[in-house]
């Protein structure tokens, strides 16, 4: 079964996450970091788009998060917006060592909004932890900031690999209950259904129609 629409045969779920902020927040040491247990210290900004998949188990189903790094750089959003599509996850991603990258999450929230295709798990990111003697935005501000969104939020460090598989790992799982609530109350509904179209006797309790005395019950079998 795949949420975002493609075709999926080897693993029963594949969702599409994308990774969004502004450049050098570290979204792609995040991603290889979850993906692969990666951490470059010297890597160069993402141009255009890249992509990792990563599999997970939940609840003995098989989940492939196909997961989508996006450029941080202006001149190349344009190109990568059309990436947001079919995307149900999303890591909104700041610098907690940066005070700018965090004052641009309103506009990268309005982008996904904007380009998404349905209503999209998202979770605030403060990455690079490990700077604190650094820190120019406290974890009450982005707390407060995902709570006002109604967001997820966690501060994670690629470099020490802090609450990473966690993040995703947050997203990948609220996805996988949505869907799956979905499921049930599509099956509770189908079940319904069924029972109404089962030639079941409906009592219809009313006086109006009761020839025989107020309180007399009316059978009409379907």
């Amino acid at each position: 079964m795949a949420y975002n629409g493609e075709e999926v045969q080897s693993q029963d779920y594949l969702f599409k996450i994308v990774l969004i902020g502004d450049s050098a927040v570290g979204k792609s040491n995040l991603l290889a970091r979850f993906a692969r247990d990666e951490f470059y210290s010297n890597s160069k900004s993402t141009i255009g788009v890249e992509f990792q998949t990563q599999k997970m188990d939940i609840d003995g189903k098989e989940v492939k998060a196909q997961i989508w790094d996006t450029a941080g750089q202006e001149r190349f959003r344009a190109v990568t917006s059309a990436y947001y599509r079919g995307a149900v996850g999303a890591l909104v991603v700041y610098d907690i060592s940066r005070r700018p990258t965090f004052d641009s999450i309103g506009r990268w929230l309005n982008e996904l909004h904007t380009h998404s295709d349905m209503n999209v798990v998202t979770i605030l990111v403060g990455n690079k932890k490990d700077l604190e003697d650094c820190r120019e935005v406290s974890t009450a501000e982005g707390q407060a900031l995902a709570e006002a969104q109604g967001l997820f939020f966690m501060e994670t460090s690629a470099l020490d690999s802090s609450n990473v598989a966690a993040a995703f790992e947050t997203v990948v799982k609220e996805i996988y209950d949505i869907l799956s609530r979905k499921v049930f109350r599509s099956q509770e509904v189908k079940k319904k259904e069924a029972s109404l179209g089962s030639g079941r006797t409906l009592i219809l309790e009313d006086d109006s129609i009761d020839n025989e005395g107020p309180g007399k019950a009316v059978c009409c079998s379907s």
